[in-house]
């Protein structure tokens, strides 16, 4: 089957019947640009992050980070110092000179005292060294944006019978774990942070394939056949069509 794919921009959403829903009142997931030139670390970074429930997008360089910050408005940069245009403190010092209040977690190798010092001087709000630890450099972020009220919610959620741990990144259904795939754990979890709301089909490949895809795909019900297999296997099911608008999550009644 051939799918296409485009980036699909926030807003309405539309339904089979052209029944429309504002996308904004979908629970949506914190943002954090990462800002690195070293491949390998952005996706060091970017991984755990999106296993932590986070959504990541990344720049390379000083200018594309300025870019990428006043064009999507993240929740929190994870900034690299060493860049090879414009360097983290520099990017850091004009994001504060045009108003912008994004927290900024530095992560760069440099390590002495003044550098810290200046990085927080500028309007840092954490500093961390490489080699780093991607738990401490998780629980950071997240220290952060409690600390400027962004929500990160609990790690638990839970539904019925059906558990999903963001820290241990562990699914359980009626206390037994259960192996899921990255993709379908991010529909399952995109499903409990919106007990009882009817998801579209649009807005579930929006916010969990990041694309809405043209032409006849059945992917979206492709996965969710497959959760329900895994996990809602208990006498009161869970995960309910809603027909020609798309599906919703609830607890037993």
């Amino acid at each position: 089957m051939n799918v296409q794919t485009r980036r699909k921009p926030p807003g309405i959403t539309q339904d089979l019947h052209g029944n429309s829903w504002d996308d904004d009142r979908v629970v949506r997931n914190p943002h954090v640009l990462v800002v690195d030139d070293e491949e390998n670390i952005a996706y060091v970074v970017s991984a755990a992050l999106r296993l932590n429930g986070f959504d990541v997008s990344t720049a390379d360089t000083g200018r594309r980070a300025l870019a990428a910050a006043n064009a999507d408005r993240p929740d929190l940069l994870v900034l690299d110092v060493m860049l090879p245009d414009l360097d983290g403190f520099e990017v850091c010092r004009r994001l504060r000179q045009d108003g912008h209040d994004v927290p900024v977690l530095f992560l760069t190798a440099r390590d002495e005292a003044d550098d810290r010092l200046r990085g927080l001087t500028i309007g840092g709000d954490d500093y961390v060294t490489k080699p780093f630890s991607v738990e401490e450099l998780v629980a950071r972020v997240r220290v952060i944006l409690r600390r400027t009220g962004v929500a990160t919610e609990a790690s638990v959620h839970r539904c019925g019978a059906i558990e999903i741990d963001d820290d241990a990144h562990v699914v359980r259904s009626n206390g037994n774990v259960v192996a899921l795939s990255p993709t379908e754990y991010k529909l399952l979890r995109f499903m409990m942070r919106n007990q009882g709301r009817v998801l579209t089909r649009s807005q579930i490949l929006d916010h969990v394939w990041d694309y809405d895809f043209d032409g006849e795909s059945t992917v979206v019900e492709t996965f969710v056949s497959s959760l329900r297999r895994k996990v809602d296997t208990g006498p009161h099911r869970l995960i309910h069509t809603v027909r020609g608008v798309g599906y919703r999550l609830d607890g037993p009644a």
